[in-house]
């Protein structure tokens, strides 16, 4: 594993951070938050921006700022933040940047809305969608801004792509001389535990810039610390942050009294993320992931595929999980408007339930059951997963356990890495 362990020392911008946002955005901003003040789920999270708002934006006050956000970046009344700011004359908003799928979210996976003035407000909004480096910094220079605000609901999951988007910007921002501030939203699927292979940095594409594990179990503000200390240290961000309240690890989505949005057209509820980021593996197969249907990640199967996948998978006991044989016809992507048989996932018990190894475990007994299963011809997996061991240990007929176990050395390192920029307990 690469990570540089220079991160302490490189953090220092970050911890400067934190202090200085405490000063700004109250002290409960600098510190973990210990769960205290829960009240059963009714309300009870205030977001990064709900506390930047109730703060007058005092950490904003004479700077011209761009917002890094899409449809997720809502108050908890359901408007939009950049809705919300335009008006208030607290806060100089200037520009807003649309990453994959669009600020207002009209693009479906792969795709953005471009370079346009939004109607609704008439600011300028530029697309980062795939800019990186200098030419997103040079995106960053002619917006002219002062400070970039980045507020995006994640996924949880090393492959959804705005994390990224946080880096290069993070990146961009740095070259740009500009300073960034990152407002946090929970993670779904709690943060509890990171899960799965590292990334090898050979293996780096905008599903997985860095070496993090395939399920990250971090918000964005700790991922934001993370990478400005550990993969940025060489020329690292004007970095702030502001934390929720009420957040705590173990929390899941629905936990949080905050209304959910699809952060993308195929994650339609907190129960998506739960299981997508072990069976968005099947992207790198030519089994459907469930894009096209009303179950997009719970549902997988290809034609030819029978009742003998789902008894194979479910003959595993897995943890917290079943699968029921099931037959669909997607409306778009693979399989379109073709019946398929294959599985339905259904988590029995979250707080046992593992995704990665949940994924795994699919795709063994995928490939033991179903005569024509085959990768993606690209190895698409290999960029899903970081490696190619996961791809190349199950052509060798290995069991779940054992790719499992293959990444164990990997994840340690990087969970004793990852210790050291949780915000939250």
């Amino acid at each position: 594993m690469s990570l540089s362990r220079r991160g302490l020392l490189a953090a220092g911008g970050a911890v400067g951070a934190l202090a200085a946002t405490a000063a700004s955005a109250g002290p409960a901003a600098a510190r973990p938050a210990h769960g205290k003040g829960h009240d059963g789920g009714h309300g009870r999270v205030r977001t990064g921006f709900d506390r930047l708002a109730a703060d007058g934006y005092a950490l904003l006050k004479g700077q011209r700022v761009g917002v890094v956000t899409n449809p997720t970046g809502i108050t908890s009344d359901v408007r939009h933040i950049v809705d919300v700011m335009h008006p208030d004359d607290r806060v100089d908003l200037t520009a807003v940047f649309g990453p994959e799928h669009g600020f207002r979210g009209t693009a479906q996976a792969g795709g953005s809305e471009g370079r346009y003035d939004d109607p609704a407000t008439g600011l300028p909004v530029y697309d980062t969608y795939l800019k990186s480096g200098q030419a997103l910094a040079d995106v960053f220079t002619a917006s002219g801004v002062d400070t970039i605000v980045f507020d995006i609901q994640d996924a949880g999951a090393r492959f959804y792509t705005y994390i990224w988007t946080l880096y290069d910007c993070l990146e961009a921002a740095a070259l740009a001389g500009k300073k960034f501030v990152v407002l946090d939203r929970p993670n779904p699927v709690t943060g509890r535990a990171a899960l799965g292979p590292v990334l090898d940095p050979a293996f780096g594409t905008f599903v997985g810039r860095r070496e993090i594990s395939q399920a990250h179990g971090m918000t964005v503000t700790e991922l934001a610390l993370l990478f400005n200390g550990e993969f940025l240290a060489d020329r690292p961000a004007e970095l702030e942050i502001v934390k929720m309240s009420g957040w705590s690890r173990s929390d899941f989505f629905d936990g949080t009294g905050l209304p959910w949005v699809p952060p993308s057209p195929n994650m339609p509820t907190p129960e998506t993320a739960l299981v997508y980021s072990g069976t968005c593996l099947f992207e790198g197969t030519n089994l459907s992931e469930g894009r096209g249907t009303t179950r997009p990640f719970e549902l997988l199967g290809a034609e030819g595929v029978d009742h003998t996948w789902a008894a194979a998978a479910n003959a595993l006991d897995l943890p917290g999980v079943a699968f029921r044989e099931a037959y669909f016809a997607p409306t778009f992507s693979k399989f379109q408007g073709k019946t398929v048989g294959g599985v339905q996932v259904h988590v029995q018990d979250r707080e046992v339930f593992d995704p990665v190894r949940t994924g795994i475990a699919l795709l063994v007994t995928a490939k033991q059951s179903w005569s024509g299963f085959a990768w993606r011809p690209d190895n698409w997996i290999d960029k899903l997963t970081g490696n190619t061991r996961v791809r190349t240990m199950i052509d060798a007929g290995a069991d779940t356990d054992e790719v499992v176990g293959a990444w164990a050395d990997d994840l340690a390192a990087f969970r004793a890495v990852r210790k050291r920029y949780l915000q939250y307990r």
